[in-house]
């Protein structure tokens, strides 16, 4: 099995209380230097992960080749003030859903002309959201080479810090996946 596959087979049942187990510490590097290879640029919508996707990869080394930029959306009308999201969207599915991930990770990509986007709303708590339970995480990822996309619901355990970590991995994991 390989790292990504491993990840995301078992992060929903990882302790990430003391931050990123060794065993992945070095994979967000491996993915910024998988996405240099294969010159793909990438960018990110986030929310419940507040930029911290993105601040992991400017910490890559050379990662200005292959990241531009991205937004931080945290609230719903920012989403639609500056990504373009149809408001409706959020009313109809809940910000903490699978069309607002994926409209969120395609709309990044479209907007800084980006080959993949990815999109993480979520609850990293400490109270639920819309109904949906603290760790309830929609991550959605496009690649806009061949209109490809993923959106994986995940359902983490934790501290906010924790489900944020277990987010921004796994993200990187979904790299893998659609590239």
């Amino acid at each position: 099995m390989n790292k990504a596959a491993e990840i995301l087979e078992s992060v929903e049942k990882t302790d990430f209380e003391k931050g990123t187990p060794e065993a992945w510490a070095n994979f967000a590097e491996e993915t910024v230097n998988l996405l240099k290879e294969k010159s793909l640029k990438v960018t990110a919508a986030e929310s419940l992960t507040a930029g911290l996707f993105q601040a992991t990869v400017a910490s890559v080394p050379g990662a200005s080749n292959i990241f531009d930029g991205g937004f931080v959306t945290y609230a719903d009308n920012i989403k639609v003030q500056l990504l373009g999201m149809d408001p409706g969207l959020i009313d109809r599915y809940t910000v903490v859903s699978n069309p607002v991930a994926k409209a969120m990770a395609e709309l990044s990509a479209q907007n800084l002309n980006a080959d993949i986007g990815l999109g993480f709303t979520g609850v990293a708590g400490p109270d639920p959201l819309e109904g949906n339970p603290v760790g309830t995480v929609f991550i959605g990822v496009w690649n806009r080479q061949n209109n490809e996309e993923i959106v994986k619901e995940f359902h983490f355990e934790g501290t906010r810090q924790a489900i944020r970590l277990k987010s921004v991995l796994c993200g990187f994991a979904l790299i893998w996946k659609i590239i």
